[in-house]
């Protein structure tokens, strides 16, 4: 049976509900942390973790810009491993739909125009502030 632990090890990679989620978000391109946590209500740790077991499994990988950590999907082959379980799941999509102003995000991406001299988001840097 050890022919199939590397299959094995990408299903278990795959079986957080939170997991998928992060990587239905990545569907569209590179996104930072906080605009994962503004898209799915959870604390950053939370998020980082489970990020932590993608880019181990090498569907992700990150970087940093600023305060900002980003990632990107490195495998987008497992779109289509995702795609087939929503077919024989009869799921006809599980897609996070950012409907933009229903969901506060102080990412650059979702502000753009919105950034202080400091070349970071006012929406961060006043959250940040309140937080002193």
């Amino acid at each position: 049976m050890k022919e199939y632990q590397l299959e094995a090890g990408l299903f278990k990679t795959l079986m957080h509900p939170v997991r998928l989620a992060i990587l239905d978000i990545l569907r569209d391109g590179e996104q930072c942390v906080c605009h994962m946590e503004a898209m799915l209500g959870f604390r950053q740790a939370y998020i980082s973790q489970h990020l932590m077991v993608l880019r181990e499994a090498r569907l992700v990988a990150d970087r940093r810009d600023g305060w900002n950590m980003y990632y990107c999907v490195i495998k987008p082959e497992i779109f289509a491993v995702l795609d087939a379980t929503n077919a024989i799941t009869g799921k006809t999509s599980q897609r996070i739909i950012h409907a933009h102003g229903s969901v506060e995000c102080p990412c650059p991406k979702c502000n753009i125009g919105e950034v202080s001299a400091s070349g970071r988001s006012s929406t961060v840097f006043s959250r940040e502030k309140s937080s002193l």
